[in-house]
């Protein structure tokens, strides 16, 4: 299973840090916290001393959350939203439904309200495929989610956005 490290030691620093929110699914708990434990820990090592927490009865409900967390910062506190969660395939059609619009739906917030939604909800076959990835290692989808997140607030803030 290829896997690519993330270097945070390259990280841009963010002046004047806003508000992170990150989401996570309630399935699969050991696994989302997992990495969300890691991702937030990454986020307040670099500043971000504003991030919430949010744990949501599933991944579907992710876009709902992030438009009604964005609809209501009308200062424009949130610099990304992250969201975590694990989809696994079985023998219906749930697995695709769920991944589609989840994915769909989080895409379509991030456009409406222009800020970065970083998604780390992970579609999988098998169970060891999800704990590779939110393992206690160097690996953690955690540590990729936060380094997108800073990095498309560098980014944004470079062109004025």
């Amino acid at each position: 299973m290829a896997q690519s490290l993330v270097n945070l030691n390259s990280l841009p620093t963010i002046t004047d840090p806003g508000r992170i929110v990150i989401l996570g699914s309630k399935w699969y708990p050991e696994l989302v916290n997992s990495m969300t434990g890691t991702c937030e820990k990454v986020l307040r090592e670099r500043g971000f001393d504003r991030v919430d927490c949010h744990t949501l009865p599933g991944s579907l409900e992710m876009p709902l959350a992030a438009a009604d967390l964005l609809a209501t910062d009308v200062n424009e506190e949130i610099d990304a939203i992250v969201c975590f969660g694990v989809i696994v395939k079985g023998e219906t059609l749930h697995f695709e439904m769920i991944s589609n619009e989840c994915m769909r739906g989080l895409g379509n917030v991030m456009l409406q309200y222009r800020r970065p939604i970083i998604v780390e909800v992970l579609p999988v076959f098998e169970m060891a495929h999800a704990e590779a990835r939110a393992g206690d290692d160097e690996f953690n989808k955690g540590y990729e989610a936060a380094a997108a997140a800073i990095e498309m607030i560098a980014w944004r803030r470079s062109i004025g956005a």
